[in-house]
């Protein structure tokens, strides 16, 4: 069977840099086994499937798919899946206004605006469907630094110590004291991912570019994903890290994360935080996105 598809660049407004992203839209007939296959086929970071929604108020039900497991929740593939269905399906009217898009995921549905953006690359952003929490302890810090062919006293900086929280996927955050130290970690020196273990979310304060506030890389080589150019589903959880230690000021607050520079691919990721009496209200993820390709696979 022919079944169409594309594939984005996500969290980039220009093509062959951020996060590739594979959306299959005809997926009828597809069962686990089949969709692990094509994901593994297609070798990116993850490969949507696009269904009719459950709740027929919903604009679609999204299954994710690294080239080793499924998730739940992915952020990468929100955002492109919201930009990539709003041009599909009301393209005159997103040349107008802003789109809601609400998408039906493992952890729940998840509210999502494609915006207008006349004269710029599409973007969306989302509101995360859960708010992040704890999950679990982190290792000592000679421990990881270790596992990532770091020094000790490269870990850490200001009050930023290792942590792990999840807003659907667990991550164990590791801050870093420089960006040279963040550059020479080594992705494959540890099976991060493997057996239920989180990948890793590494971070620093020395970003690049004027406007960004961390510079981050992740590794998962244990769930098929050596280094991510891009993680959505990374910077929700982080947004745990941030209340922990960095205390936001009251009301609405954007960082601007970079990550996949290290890699060629430089993405940024728009993490916002609204905080009403020193506690976490709501939070939300945006970016870019750039169609890049489009076709049929048969499968």
């Amino acid at each position: 069977m022919r079944r169409k598809f594309h594939t984005l660049d996500v969290f980039t407004d220009a093509a062959l840099a951020g996060n590739p992203l594979a959306v299959v839209l005809d997926c009828d007939g597809l069962d686990d086994s089949r969709m692990q296959a094509i994901a593994r086929e297609f070798n990116l970071s993850e490969t949507v499937f696009v269904f009719a929604p459950r709740d027929p108020v919903n604009t679609a039900r999204l299954r994710i798919f690294t080239p080793g497991r499924e998730l739940p929740f992915a952020g990468h593939p929100t955002v492109g899946a919201a930009v990539l269905l709003a041009q599909l399906r009301a393209p005159e009217l997103l040349a107008r206004q802003d789109l809601r898009v609400v998408v039906e995921e493992g952890v729940g549905d998840i509210v999502c605006v494609a915006r207008h953006r006349p004269n710029q690359a599409p973007a969306a952003y989302f509101t995360l469907p859960r708010l992040p929490e704890p999950a679990g302890e982190a290792p000592p810090a000679a421990t990881l630094a270790n596992r990532l062919g770091l020094a000790p006293d490269e870990i850490g900086f200001d009050a930023h110590r290792p942590s792990v929280y999840s807003a659907g996927n667990p991550f164990l955050f590791a801050p870093v004291a420089s960006r040279a130290a963040l550059a020479k970690a080594r992705p494959n020196a540890h099976p991060w991912g493997a057996g239920g273990e989180p990948g890793v979310y590494l971070y620093t304060r020395e970003a690049e570019r004027p406007g960004s506030s961390f510079r981050a890389r992740m590794f998962a080589p244990g769930l098929g994903v050596v280094e991510d150019p891009a993680t959505g589903s990374a910077a929700a959880a982080f947004a745990g890290v941030l209340m922990r230690f960095e205390k936001p000021a009251e009301g609405e607050t954007t960082y601007v994360i970079e990550q996949g520079f290290e890699m060629g691919r430089p993405s940024l990721i728009a993490l916002g935080l609204e905080v009403e009496n020193g506690a976490l209200r709501s939070a939300t993820i945006g970016g870019s996105a750039v169609i890049i390709s489009q076709g049929a696979i048969n499968v």
